[in-house]
């Protein structure tokens, strides 16, 4: 079984979609923590809710001294012998020796089908490029920005009418379902990561093709 980390900044909504798949029987990991960089996240309250121990380490008084910040983060990692970290919301940048140091077994979600529409705003991205799908990308963490090798994607449609809010509302329903099960294979030793590219070994099928917009 492995340990999981899930930091968040804020309310983590996908942190609870991640603690909610990993209480079925035989998931593959536990979450055996949350760490939040702020005291006032309200996903703490929701994660001592589901019994989960929580932490918060305090990113503020470190400034721009993010390796500072890193110490103690990684000191609570290894006390509760964490194996692999799930990002949600985690509004803090890691230094590049964090990241190599848990390459591989550190994954984020972001709500675009990368590598389209990186950075900030990626529903307004989406619309302003006119794009037909968007969604939702699982992706191991590199020191670059939204970047990394692809776990797995989720896709919607894009209607003419959308706002960045309505758009936001249904990316995040596939969030909430492909963070969980890319967590599942990545804890079941099913991925492989060859250079720039995570391949599935095991466990897992291609879905139906998602075509938008369609004829009726």
């Amino acid at each position: 079984m492995r340990r999981v980390a899930i930091l968040i900044s804020g309310r983590g909504s996908n942190m609870t979609a991640l603690i909610e798949a990993a209480a079925a029987d035989g998931f593959p990991a536990e979450i055996a923590l949350v760490i939040s960089n702020k005291a006032d996240a309200p996903g703490l309250d929701t994660a001592r809710a589901h019994g989960v121990k929580t932490l918060v380490i305090e990113s503020k008084p470190f400034g721009k001294d993010r390796a500072g910040f890193e110490t103690v983060l990684q000191q609570a990692l290894d006390d509760h012998k964490i194996d692999l970290i799930c990002l949600g919301g985690f509004m803090r940048l890691f230094t590049a020796d964090f990241v190599r140091h848990w390459y591989g077994r550190m994954l984020n979600i972001h709500p675009s089908l990368l590598p389209s529409f990186p950075g900030l705003d990626p529903h307004g991205q989406a619309l302003r490029a006119g794009v037909k799908l968007s969604g939702a990308t699982v992706h191991f963490v590199i020191p670059e920005t939204d970047a990394g090798p692809i776990v797995m994607q989720g896709a919607v449609g894009v209607a003419d009418d959308d706002t960045a809010d309505t758009l936001a509302a249904r990316v995040l329903e596939i969030e909430h379902k492909i963070y969980p099960q890319a967590l599942r294979l990545l804890a079941m030793g099913a991925l492989r990561l060859e250079g720039e590219r995570c391949r599935t070994t095991a466990g897992a099928s291609l879905c139906d093709e998602l075509i938008s917009p369609t004829i009726i």
